[in-house]
């Protein structure tokens, strides 16, 4: 199932593009699962980060599309964007997101069939990578486990240092070691949570992570750390 949001202020334009999606889904045997939103402020305001792709229209009353984007885009780095819009002139900042493409209205098919086929392959690509989401005082923020370095606990809350930044999230840090445990994250201290892929080497008291921190590591956890380092290197 692919979760696809319209954002458009013109019903014309909506009908227009939820009957595209239901053309789309008999002709390649897909399932889209499709939300509405009738302006920019109507999404971003509880935004979930649980979309796969958005169509957004550029001009709208009280946030327009690119704005819309950018906001979307401080908490989704994956999200997949198609500006729906009257002139070219108004979408050539989608690069400033990552946007896929934009459509010129009126909306042929063809066009419209053209790019949603790169959006589905580009998410198909994604599929093997495991996302989680985190509350966060800005939202729902979606991120790639991958991308998650270690996770500190301090006190009511835990500190998520990833490769694009670091971000506070309620805790406690057991509740996200039990989600991560299977995508190769170990704990090294009662207070810190390590991605094994970070890891590039263990001193008597710390462990080496790839971006040159060290990261204690307490007398109780090293030797269960340790078992859990070797396998994941394969032993």
């Amino acid at each position: 199932m692919i979760k696809i949001a319209i954002v458009e202020d013109e019903m014309e334009y909506v009908e227009s593009l939820k009957s595209y999606l239901t053309r789309y889904e008999t002709d390649h045997s897909v399932s889209f699962q499709v939300q509405v939103f009738t302006d920019g402020l109507d999404i971003v305001s509880d935004y979930t980060a649980s979309y796969d792709i958005i169509l957004l229209d550029i001009q709208m009353k009280y946030l327009n599309g690119m704005k819309t984007a950018q906001k979307i885009r401080e908490l989704d780095e994956d999200v997949i964007f198609i500006f729906i819009t009257s002139s070219a002139q108004f979408a050539v900042e989608g690069y400033t997101v990552d946007a896929l493409g934009y459509i010129l209205k009126p909306v042929p098919y063809l066009s419209f069939s053209q790019i949603l086929n790169k959006a589905i392959q580009r998410i198909l690509k994604r599929q093997a990578i495991h996302y989680m989401n985190i509350d966060t005082d800005g939202g729902t923020m979606r991120l790639s486990t991958d991308s998650i370095c270690y996770i500190e606990s301090q006190l009511h809350h835990v500190l998520i240092h990833t490769d694009k930044g670091n971000f506070v999230a309620p805790g406690p840090l057991k509740r996200l070691e039990e989600a991560l445990k299977t995508f190769g994250f170990a704990k090294c201290h009662n207070a810190y949570l390590v991605n094994l892929k970070f890891v590039t080497g263990c001193l008597p008291g710390d462990v080496l992570l790839l971006s040159g921190e060290h990261i204690p590591v307490s007398r109780g956890r090293k030797k269960l750390f340790m078992e859990c380092l070797a396998d994941y290197m394969g032993g």
